[in-house]
């Protein structure tokens, strides 16, 4: 389960939900790391909220679905990311990416970088934390980053943290996954989309000579399921509002198979049938939006319809 930007969020309501994943039987629960998302609304700091999540749960994974490189520098992303390691006895999961929404970079004066730069930057960005995390003292000299002789402690276990390459780009994305990634996550791909991006990160590995049976595999799949009716409507206003604030988009315009937002709008048989076939494909994981956080009873439904189908598949 994630938690984006489409409700304003509050400390109490975060607990809840923390609280709320682990007794449903989530594996996960992510946020989405961005300014806003949509109309900028109440929200609480993305890592300021893991340290929560991390006091507060004792099973469920945790992190940023996904942290964009160009938010904030790596040595600071690196040293949060080792901190919340050791605190949750190592079920953070860092995701990184190269960001999209150009226009909270611009409202927020963040630099946004051309994609280039941008994909270069989370290369060199990973490979400083690495340094930063096992090497004592670590160097690092790169185009944008730099270490001189760091002792970065508590320095994590091998492995730890967990790194989740989130994308599907299959020149770019797919290859820094294939050279990093303990964890890659796609967002909304139909099973024939995603059968093929699997092919592109296989080869990728293969090039490197890496298995690619050790890279776990998981989606963020938005949906509009929901117990009745009136909430389906408002999951995916929700949804409109955070994708396509401002663009006169109706519920019943919502669709997956192409354009944005990628919403599936079918009953909860499809959706396990959709879910089935993208398992046949390789997916291990199905991470779901909560559109609306201030209301239980989508979690409800996914943990009592849904997700024992897919625990069978």
């Amino acid at each position: 389960m994630i938690v984006g930007e489409a409700t304003p969020l509050t400390w109490d309501r975060w607990r809840h939900v923390v609280a709320l994943a682990e007794r449903l039987g989530f594996d996960s629960l992510f946020r989405s790391d961005h300014y806003f998302n949509g109309t900028q609304k109440d929200a609480i700091d993305v890592y300021l909220s893991f340290v929560a999540a991390g006091m507060e749960s004792s099973r469920i994974r945790f992190g940023p679905l996904v942290s964009p490189v160009t938010f904030r520098e790596p040595v600071n992303v690196g040293r949060m990311a080792q901190q919340l390691d050791a605190l949750a006895d190592g079920r953070f999961v860092l995701g990184l990416g190269v960001g999209w929404f150009e226009a909270e970079h611009r409202i927020y004066g963040l630099d946004y970088p051309p994609l280039g730069e941008r994909y270069d930057r989370l290369v060199e960005a990973i490979e400083l934390m690495k340094v930063l995390w096992y090497d004592a003292p670590g160097h690092y000299e790169g185009r944008y980053y730099r270490l001189d002789g760091t002792d970065s402690r508590p320095h994590p276990p091998a492995g730890r943290p967990p790194l989740l390459i989130g994308g599907a780009g299959p020149r770019r994305t797919l290859a820094v996954a294939a050279r990093f990634a303990d964890e890659w996550n796609s967002t909304g791909q139909r099973p024939e989309e995603y059968a093929r991006s699997v092919a592109a990160l296989e080869a990728h590995c293969e090039r490197i000579g890496r298995d690619p049976a050790t890279i776990r595999r998981s989606m963020l799949l938005f949906t509009t399921v929901a117990p009745d009716d009136a909430l389906r409507d408002k999951v995916a206003r929700r949804a409109i509002d955070m994708f396509a604030f401002g663009s006169g988009m109706q519920p019943s315009d919502l669709r997956d198979d192409g354009g944005r937002p990628r919403v599936f709008t079918g009953s909860v048989e499809e959706l396990i049938d959709r879910c089935g076939r993208l398992a046949e494909a390789g997916l291990e994981e199905v991470v779901f939006e909560h559109f609306c956080h201030e209301l239980d009873d989508v979690p409800e439904m996914l943990a009592a319809e849904v997700m024992p189908a897919l625990r069978r598949l």
